[in-house]
């Protein structure tokens, strides 16, 4: 029998108390670990802050008086990204060629835990972001923000770093550790770039602007602005998509995990 199969048997076994406070002990201890890695929290923390004070606050771009409020959406949205993909991606590739990932199906762990934790991590992050975002937006950038209007671009975006978990799984079971951040980059910007988070779809050649909704950061964001007063259209197609996209995203990288492992 092995390693894989005797954890699953021992998870089987367990109460559904120790399986509860397995589950919970794993969330807090990845929780801990990125908190206690300045070179993952900070960056993630502080690109889109920076940014968006750049552009929003001492460049003052963006849809006039709408701009600052206009670029809290596509900024949030950017943030959200990363958690997912790096925090996913290239942590659970690393973990894959160190032997950690090993060491952890041999535990007598319910095997749903690592990756729970991972993913805890990623949307406690993503609350983060898009509360400093919107400090900074409601004092410094000056947007009028109504309490629901805050309540659901929160909800919105911490929901919405899960399909980025997704891909950033799948990613992480298809590289290596050191070629990990290099293809997540290779995604991540460009992705961004082609969902009209930097600048407006408009000016993008008529052949990119067409692809935009393949990409689950357009269909975020498309919430994201709707959540804060933008006409966007109806919501639910948005949503529909991303869930979607984590589903079969998810499937796929969770058939590759046990395959390839």
């Amino acid at each position: 029998m092995n390693t894989t199969s005797s954890a699953l048997l021992a998870g089987a076994r367990m109460s559904g108390r120790r399986v509860l406070g397995a589950y919970l002990q794993e969330a807090r201890a990845e929780c801990l670990r990125y908190l206690r890695s300045p070179g993952f929290v900070l960056p993630t923390m502080l690109f889109p802050a920076t940014f968006y004070l750049m552009f929003a606050v001492v460049l003052g771009l963006g849809r006039g008086a709408d701009g600052p409020r206009f670029l809290l959406g596509t900024y949030a949205t950017f943030g959200v990204m990363a958690p997912g993909l790096f925090g996913f991606g290239v942590s659970l590739a690393l973990e894959r060629g160190n032997g950690l990932l090993t060491l952890k199906r041999a535990l007598p762990m319910p095997p749903a835990a690592y990756l729970l934790g991972k993913m805890t991590m990623a949307m406690l992050m993503a609350l983060a972001i898009v509360v400093l975002l919107q400090v900074l937006a409601v004092l410094v950038a000056g947007v009028s923000l109504a309490p629901v209007q805050m309540l659901r671009l929160t909800l919105s975006c911490v929901l919405g770093a899960l399909p980025f978990c997704a891909l950033g799984l799948l990613m992480g079971t298809w590289v290596k550790g050191d070629a990990a951040p290099a293809l997540v980059n290779l995604l991540y910007l460009p992705m961004a770039l082609l969902s009209g988070l930097w600048f407006p779809l408009s000016m993008l050649p008529p052949v990119l602007r067409s692809l935009a909704p393949v990409w689950p950061s357009h269909h975020l964001n498309m919430l994201a602005q709707s959540a804060i007063g933008f006409d966007t259209g109806s919501a639910w197609p948005h949503a529909a998509w991303l869930g979607l996209f984590t589903v079969v995203v998810a499937t796929l990288a969770a058939w590759r995990l046990r395959r390839y492992g």
